[in-house]
């Protein structure tokens, strides 16, 4: 996307908006180094050395510190997670920021209340032994919706996964001039 800056793109909001169909999409073409914190969260669970206590915020933790090592090395990177809380948004931010990377935050959001847990019931699970959210797990989540006007929000009711890549596309590519 740029020959100069790399760009970061996080990509976020609750579980079932389409954050994974919506970055198949936009990765279709293999420009971006494809970071799912989804993966990395099932891998460290999987391992076996996360204990009882779950992998809390490292799944986010080894995510800051691949993406950084993928923008140092001039990759762009698209980052797929809940992103649920001003802490991690901070601190994707500050992975932009510290590897000079331009950062585009995309919140996808499902106004359709009924689309939402239709998505929920009925989503295939493509990470093994992922236990994904039911409905009322989604509803009862701690997520803090994004207040800053620089974040693209995106409604996944009312636009598919091919219009939302290309937004998507469209704001990185406004962002680093080209």
């Amino acid at each position: 996307m740029s020959p100069s800056r790399p760009v970061l793109v996080v990509l976020g909001g609750l579980p079932a908006t389409g954050k994974s169909t919506v970055a198949r999409e936009l990765n279709r073409d293999g420009a971006l180094s494809y970071i799912r914190i989804d993966s990395i969260e099932q891998a460290l669970r999987a391992s076996g050395e996360m204990g009882s206590g779950g992998v809390q915020g490292s799944g986010y933790a080894v995510g800051y510190a691949v993406a950084g090592d993928l923008l140092d090395g001039g990759n762009d990177v698209l980052a797929e997670c809940v992103n649920p809380l001003p802490l991690t948004r901070d601190a994707w931010r500050n992975t932009a920021r510290t590897h000079n990377a331009v950062l585009i935050e995309v919140e996808l959001v499902c106004s359709d209340p009924a689309v939402h847990r239709e998505r929920a019931e009925s989503r295939d699970v493509d990470i093994p032994g992922l236990e994904v959210p039911g409905w009322r797990a989604i509803q009862a989540r701690e997520y803090h919706p994004w207040d800053d006007a620089a974040v693209l929000r995106i409604d996944t009711a009312t636009t598919s996964p091919q219009d939302a890549a290309a937004a998507i596309r469209a704001a990185a590519r406004a962002a680093v001039g080209s």
